[in-house]
């Protein structure tokens, strides 16, 4: 498999001579495929993922997923993780798959990174990491990366841009908690961390438009809100923890229980909400939850 094929993304690899063979497309065992350890996805949205098993378990696996041969009878999955998990969620044994030729790491890696790319569901922020990943990996411009994902390089720029962004604002447009757009116009004020973040908060709080966004980026500075303790000294108030703290702990247990989790507060009290989307799934739950 020359550089040529994958610089036209994964719908090259699925020709018509991928077919010829018939032991290049079967109904795999679920079991025998191993995640693909250049994964550059690095949040699946539970609700998303659930909709997608409910799909599948309705009409299937339309695409089926990439892989390469592995030791043993196994095999590493190179393109479609979304469907591995959903597919698993839904409870399959079996899911076609496409076997690659044998290729190296750095083209599995091309590859992976230029599927996700393709992806319509790619957040903004593990896009633009992509585009990263292709730019250090293989030493690629702006525009050879625009080229092989099929995209404008003004575009690749802009994603990119977004990495110049704080962590927690980072991980705010991973969790969906502010837009791409949004995300764009707190970089006019990066260079004031302080400003930055309240208009972040107000964004959150407010439910600002981007264009809204705008105007208090471009007009005056954002005040710092009244101490409790200078608007109502007789009052003690406690606050509610940062917004930006919660969606650090949020983000930690979604990851580790593999499901949706909110932080609700009420002034210094809360609740924790821990979805579940099924009776297997809650007790899977209740056993991570024991341990």
């Amino acid at each position: 498999m020359g550089k040529s094929v994958l610089g036209r993304g994964v719908g090259a690899l699925l020709s018509e001579e991928t077919f010829d063979e018939e032991d290049k497309y079967f109904l795999c065992d679920i079991d025998k495929i191993v995640p693909n350890p250049h994964q550059p996805r690095s949040h699946f949205d539970p609700e998303k993922l659930q909709e997608l098993a409910d799909s599948i378990a309705e009409k299937g696996i339309i695409q089926p997923l990439l892989v390469i041969k592995d030791k043993g009878s196994r095999y590493t999955l190179i393109a479609g993780e979304r469907r591995l998990r959903a597919a698993k969620l839904a409870s399959l044994d079996e899911v076609p798959v496409v076997v690659m030729d044998e290729a190296g790491d750095r083209e599995h890696l091309e590859l992976a990174l230029i599927e996700n790319i393709q992806r319509h569901d790619l957040n903004a922020i593990e896009e633009a990491q992509a585009y990263s990943r292709l730019m250090e990996e293989f030493s690629l411009t702006q525009e050879e990366v625009a080229q092989k994902v099929g995209r404008k390089r003004s575009t690749v720029t802009n994603v990119l841009r977004l990495l110049h962004l704080p962590a927690p604002l980072q991980e705010d447009v991973v969790l969906g908690n502010i837009s791409e757009g949004h995300a764009r116009v707190l970089l006019r004020v990066k260079e004031d961390p302080e400003q930055m973040q309240l208009i972040r908060d107000r964004i959150v709080a407010e439910g600002l438009s981007v264009r809204a966004a705008e105007r208090l980026c471009n007009g005056k500075k954002q005040k710092m809100p009244a101490k409790a303790s200078e608007a109502r000294p007789q009052t003690v108030v406690k606050e509610e923890l940062p917004a930006t703290y919660c969606n650090t702990l949020t983000n930690q247990l979604t990851n580790q229980l593999n499901t949706k989790v909110r932080i609700v507060q009420q002034g210094p009290r809360g609740k924790l909400e821990i979805e579940y989307y099924s009776s297997d799934d809650l007790d899977r739950l209740v056993g991570l939850l024991s341990q």
